[in-house]
């Protein structure tokens, strides 16, 4: 039996053992909350013709629709950090994912597109809680020499599901209509949050920092090595960036030290969504204006969040190399091929060829930022820097749906279109740039925190 002075770094402690069926098991289940986030996130984009022919509505009419599930999103994110930092990573996912089902089912009976609008909103609500605390629970069991790959693994679920929403909606909406689409958005959401209930655990730094006992912490740890020696010891941690004595949550991300670099956290993040969602919402209505049939069109729209897979690439070099660089590339690259998507419009190979490329690029430098975020961030705030930035970047994705649909009352050319879209991947790359100046990663060193668990 080890000595009541036993005192483990808990960090330490995961590093130093191997990656456990139990850690991946937590992995897991938060890449399907990702992927389902990722399909009901997008699915409102792939209905879109469905829905102007059903309703009888005009495009720009349309941009309301789309854009509902962004402001809840906002909403959802910018709320769940803090209650996360307060309450555990556990309850607010679980809770989250819970009400995406609920009203993402809901939705599929909505009578106008009013009602629609308002259930949306709601919907976005619970997707916009669930990622970030997904994100923050696969950081806070990661060894740290794949943190960053495994939470840009991770990530990609969203692109995937949001590609996997386009496939599926283009085999579903002939056979059983729009509606369909939204009842499996629900159905498997909700089995997913009863699963959470029953298996998921809380995350171990969470329960240090709040001083849990000691039973609990251990409890956990066996569940990665059940030989280890744990009886009678105490937890602490170290952190990579200084921990904060008596601050949490909010205050954390703004302080003096990380308020540079959380400002620009948010506007890439914000730019870079402003990309996305301009396309997955307008991308299929573009091609059908090009003459394309809609089928066609919805296939093609998939291919670009099909591309976030890259994530994991940039994840394994994001432990080698310096992140606000390497996803500053990234960004630069998606500005240049989305500019070529719109010069090759009536070029189906091609067209394919740079949506698949462009849609790589971007969903790589998105789906990194938040294994930026999460290393950027001590435990104290990890959940709230981490969603703030998602809920400030959903204001891109509002601000893009917008965008392209007063673009399409304008009558805009498609060209134009892309290439007007292309110009805040710079402007996310150049704010990656600030961000390193401003913080440069080998100021980063570890920094015993004072927070440890009773017996």
């Amino acid at each position: 039996m080890e000595s009541q002075q036993n005192s483990i770094n808990v960090q330490a402690f995961i590093d130093n053992h191997r990656l456990s069926r139990f850690q991946w098991l937590i992995f897991a289940l938060c890449f399907i909350v990702a992927l389902l986030d990722g399909f009901d996130t997008a699915a409102i984009g792939y209905l879109a013709p469905s829905l102007i022919q059903q309703f009888g509505a005009s495009k720009p009419a349309l941009a309301p629709v789309l854009s509902a599930a962004l402001f809840g999103l906002a909403c959802g994110a910018l709320t769940a950090g803090p209650l996360a930092d307060r309450l555990g990573r556990k309850r607010v996912l679980t809770g989250a994912v819970a009400v995406m089902g609920v009203f993402s089912l809901v939705s599929a009976f909505s009578s106008s597109l009013n009602e629609l609008m308002v259930l949306r909103f709601f919907t976005g609500l619970g997707l916009g809680a669930a990622m970030p605390n997904a994100v923050t629970m696969v950081s806070e069991y990661c060894p740290t020499k794949v943190r960053a790959t495994l939470i840009n693994t991770m990530f990609c679920g969203f692109p995937l599901g949001s590609s996997l929403g386009g496939f599926l909606a283009a085999w579903m909406i002939p056979h059983w209509g729009w509606q369909s689409v939204l009842v499996l958005g629900g159905v498997v959401p909700l089995a997913l949050a009863a699963v959470l209930v029953w298996v998921l655990p809380e995350s171990v730094r969470f329960m240090v920092v709040h001083q849990h006992s000691g039973a609990r912490i251990a409890a956990a740890l066996r569940r990665i090595s059940p030989d280890a020696a744990l009886q009678g010891a105490s937890f602490f941690m170290t952190e990579t960036q200084a921990a904060m004595a008596g601050r949490s949550g909010l205050s954390v991300v703004l302080a003096r030290s990380f308020r540079i670099g959380s400002v620009m956290l948010w506007l890439s993040y914000f730019m870079g969504l402003v990309i996305f969602y301009a396309f997955i919402n307008w991308m299929p209505v573009l091609f059908k204006e090009a003459g394309m049939d809609q089928r066609t069109a919805t296939l093609i729209s998939a291919l670009f969040p099909l591309g976030g897979i890259g994530a994991i690439l940039c994840g394994w070099l994001m432990a080698r190399f310096n992140g606000n660089y390497l996803i500053g590339l990234c960004f630069v690259g998606t500005a240049i091929f989305v500019y070529l998507i719109g010069q090759v419009t009536g070029q189906v190979g091609w067209l394919m060829l740079m949506v698949f490329i462009g849609g790589t690029l971007q969903n790589t430098a998105q789906s990194s930022l938040p294994a930026l975020a999460a290393a950027f961030y001590p435990t104290q705030g990890r959940a709230t820097g981490v969603s703030w930035m998602l809920g400030i970047g959903r204001f891109g994705g509002i601000v893009g749906t917008f965008w392209v649909g007063e673009m399409q009352r304008q009558h805009v050319s498609i060209a134009t279109v892309f290439t007007l879209v292309a110009i805040p991947g710079i402007v996310a790359a150049l704010a990656l740039a600030v961000k390193h100046w401003a913080d440069p990663e080998h100021k980063a060193h570890p920094v015993p925190i004072e927070t440890a668990a009773g017996h």
